[in-house]
């Protein structure tokens, strides 16, 4: 499978049109695939929650427009931001395991490529962080 504009441009329509504002493409060439990898396109005004994942590190990397990824400490207050940029100065950031954090997108047409390991499992409850107040 090449990874080309036209693919990435398909998938920005989508999350555009989307009440979400995001969309993703699973990226894995079988079902038996047990990792996780994926494009995301991601519009600016979509809604992230914080959130963790317990059992794996995240790697993304921006592959078209730009990101601010924050990293939250467990009562939601932000530790760390950094402005990933494709063609930029940082064009990816690893998440570790276990790591309260959020991606926001910045530009219209954004994609991001995400890796973890495992298989998909969605969230539970207590991986995302709820701030009160």
């Amino acid at each position: 499978m090449l990874l080309s504009q036209f693919l990435l441009d398909e998938l920005s329509a989508e999350a555009r049109v989307s009440p979400r504002l995001r969309m993703n493409r699973d990226m894995r060439t079988t079902v038996d695939d047990n990792s996780q990898r994926m494009l995301n396109a991601l519009e600016p005004g979509t809604q992230l929650p914080i959130h963790r994942h317990t059992e794996t590190t995240e790697v993304v990397v921006v592959v078209r427009g730009m990101i601010e990824q924050r990293f939250y400490d467990d009562n939601g207050n932000l530790t760390g931001s950094w402005i990933v940029e494709a063609g930029g100065e940082n064009v990816g950031v690893v998440v570790p395991k276990g790591q309260w954090h959020n991606t926001v997108s910045l530009k219209e047409g954004t994609v991001i490529f995400e890796a973890k390991d495992g298989a998909y499992a969605p969230l539970s409850p207590d991986d995302v962080l709820t701030i009160i107040g």
